[in-house]
């Protein structure tokens, strides 16, 4: 048996094994702060070419290309170097994140083209949220204020403040908070809501940044006020009203105009015949006059 196997290990031993060019990433996730260098580490090992090609891609919308005929292209020339096959960007931004892709193609390889994939994430710490504070807002009427940073990377949380004081929502405060939305809303503001009003996004990467306190004013409806809209609901009460009555009146048909059977036009009788004229030769005197 063992006589068998001895020539068999011998052939296998001696035959030439098909390796391919493999492709990998030590650090597939990388999480850097903005303005940071961004490394995007890429290895490689081939069968036997010795100067493959090396291509970096970054891929969106569509694909682009980061490092392709041994230059940069686009915004990463310039600002941007490799070592081997791993990536370095300078100084990178929001733009920079996304997904990159290196190619080794190896043409002399049994199997010439292997791939790595990179994810980038630059972080960006809060920046000043944009506040939108009405300057006054009428006694029982709703309200909402917003808050918006739309910078921070990951998304910022937001904190309200009324008076240089944090303001937390409870089921017994007249209102609410979205601390993921940066909303406060009202439902029915009263003159204790009045003052000056600011608010502060936060996340891991950087301090909180808040936003210049507004002033909200609470004031009464004018008297004018009031009388125009009292004027306005019953001027459209009473166009309601009308027609009400209309629709009644037409559908009991007290609307609709009678018909006339009889002409009214007046009878003119025809004209009378006229007299008879005498005739003088059969004219006879029946009678005699005296002079």
């Amino acid at each position: 048996m063992k006589m068998l196997l001895l020539p068999l290990l011998v052939s296998f031993l001696h035959t030439p094994i098909c390796l391919s060019v493999t492709v990998s990433s030590s650090k597939p996730r990388v999480e850097v702060h903005e303005h940071t260098d961004a490394v995007l580490s890429c290895e490689f090992r081939t069968e036997k070419d010795q100067n493959p090609r090396i291509e970096w891609k970054k891929r969106g919308k569509a694909v682009t290309f980061v490092y392709f005929n041994n230059m940069f292209t686009g915004s990463y020339a310039g600002r941007a170097k490799i070592e081997g096959a791993t990536l370095t960007i300078h100084s990178v931004t929001q733009k920079d994140s996304g997904e990159y892709r290196c190619e080794v193609t190896a043409s002399e390889d049994h199997v010439n083209l292997g791939e790595a994939t990179v994810n980038l994430n630059v972080l960006v710490p809060p920046h000043v949220p944009s506040c939108d504070v009405p300057s006054s807002v009428f006694v029982g009427s709703g309200l909402e204020l917003l808050c918006k940073d739309k910078m921070s990377v990951p998304p910022a949380t937001y904190r309200w403040y009324k008076d240089n004081r944090a303001l937390t929502a409870t089921a017994e405060t007249p209102y609410s908070i979205d601390t993921n939305k940066g909303t406060l809303k009202f439902k029915s503001v009263s003159k204790l809501d009045a003052g000056m009003y600011r608010c502060e996004s936060s996340n891991s990467v950087g301090a909180p940044k808040s936003c210049v306190a507004q002033q909200l004013k609470v004031v009464e409806y004018p008297l004018n006020m009031t009388i125009l809209i009292a004027g306005a609901a019953g001027f459209v009460a009473l166009v309601l009203f009308c027609c009400i009555i209309v629709c009644v009146c037409r559908r009991q048909g007290c609307c609709h105009k009678s018909k006339k059977t009889k002409s009214t036009k007046s009878y003119n009788p025809p004209p009378p015949p006229p007299p008879p004229t005498r005739n003088l030769k059969h004219y006879k005197q029946t009678q005699s006059f005296m002079i």
